[in-house]
């Protein structure tokens, strides 16, 4: 969406200081931890774009709370698995020789949105070190939640998401479905018929750039709707700008997930 079509679309005009409001209104407040995914074109035209967006949530939760957003970089994989676009196959070993390591300040976001991108360029803001499923925040426990985050353990028990099952986050959706929300990898990872495919990312390793194969266990966020739609507990629901947003207890959603998944488990079509 062009920015001229966004303001045709935006029924009036939208500011840093509303958005506050409206967060307040849906219940987050200072010392609150957050993970946020969004769409700024959902929202609308803001006066300061998504800079306005990032200080509104920063401002409301301050910095005795934290706010996390997915930092996910799929470009550091293996290429045989790229199809969005796919590469010519001979070039395959060649990107795995040549493709820079991860570094968690260049490395760019895939698919995270405009918010996200403006939130990593915050000079407050602390990525975690997994090549291609990193998370970044802000905050009071942002270097306690980013600082480890296992290779072969994007979304599990010791990554950041690890970490966040236990403290008390709330997800934030802003203008996303639950196929958005990164929480619920974690109840895949808690599986016990969990499969893995083998994997590859770019990154330094005692100082020299590699190219480092592991497992990564498969994941499928199209089920996430069908666990949000079966979840018996509460969840809010309200606008940020002209956003739907839904803001749910990470906690009971991921665990109420975990028992989802285990007892519908993916069929030969669906995996």
């Amino acid at each position: 969406m062009t920015e001229l079509m966004t303001i045709m679309a935006t029924k009036e005009f939208q500011e840093k200081q509303k958005l506050k409001k409206q967060l307040v209104a849906l219940g987050i407040s200072a010392g609150d931890s957050i993970m946020v995914h969004s769409s700024l074109s959902a929202i609308g035209w803001v006066a300061g774009g998504a800079q306005a967006a990032v200080e509104a949530l920063l401002e409301t939760v301050t910095e005795t709370g934290t706010v996390v957003m997915p930092a996910q970089s799929p470009d550091n994989s293996d290429p045989m698995y790229w199809m969005a676009p796919p590469v010519p196959e001979d070039w395959h070993q060649a990107i795995r020789d040549s493709y820079p390591a991860y570094d968690r300040h260049l490395s760019s976001l895939r698919g995270m949105g405009r918010i996200a991108e403006c939130f990593h360029r915050h000079p407050g803001t602390i990525r975690s070190m997994h090549p291609a499923h990193s998370f970044m925040a802000w905050g009071q426990h942002a270097a306690e939640w980013m600082s480890d985050h296992p290779l072969e353990d994007s979304f599990g028990e010791h990554s950041p998401l690890g970490k966040m099952m236990k403290a008390d986050v709330k997800i934030v959706l802003i203008g996303v479905g639950f196929d958005s929300c990164t929480a619920l990898h974690f109840a895949e990872f808690a599986q016990d018929n969990r499969t893995v495919s083998p994997q590859g990312a770019a990154m330094m390793h005692n100082g020299q750039r590699v190219w480092r194969a592991y497992d990564c266990v498969d994941t499928d966020s199209d089920r996430f709707p069908e666990i949000a739609a079966a979840y018996p507990g509460s969840m809010t629901e309200g606008f940020l700008g002209q956003a739907k947003t839904i803001i749910i207890p990470m906690k009971p959603l991921v665990e109420f997930g975990i028992t989802w998944l285990k007892d519908h488990p993916a069929t030969k079509e669906e995996s």
